[in-house]
């Protein structure tokens, strides 16, 4: 399957997937080395760990708040333009805020867990304007 770039078949195919588990998003103390979590981002100041909750707590790490991880089930083209900025003004209308982290394959939304239906509703009202 192509990646998909225009942006309109972008939204319009995104299929915005919630995932019934709170995630969280924590720094790592310097030498880090368990194995697990969603993501790890290497950051000059620390290593950044997203992960379940339960996943988090299981290394020892924690997170200040809980996060939901929305992903887009369209395959999506790294190179695609605005979808980032759609998404992301879409939940600013509603006042959420949004961590978007992009996978070869998929886009990953992570918005503030009390908030995750909110989020999931104008995700879907974003795809079928």
């Amino acid at each position: 399957m192509a990646a998909i770039s225009d942006l309109t078949d972008l939204l319009h195919s995104m299929q915005p997937d919630l995932h019934g588990e709170p995630y969280g998003i924590a720094a790592a103390p310097p030498g880090f080395a368990a194995p697990g979590g969603f993501a790890r981002i290497a950051e000059a100041e620390a290593l950044t760990v997203i992960a379940p909750l339960a996943e988090l707590d299981q290394m020892g790490l924690t997170s200040p708040q809980a996060w939901a991880r929305i992903s887009l089930t369209v395959h999506s083209d790294l190179a695609a333009v605005g979808l980032t900025a759609a998404i992301a003004g879409a939940l600013a209308e509603k006042g959420i805020s949004a961590n978007v982290v992009a996978g070869f394959y998929h886009d990953h939304i992570f918005v503030p867990w009390q908030r995750r239906h909110d989020a999931l509703l104008a995700l879907k009202d974003l795809s079928h304007a």
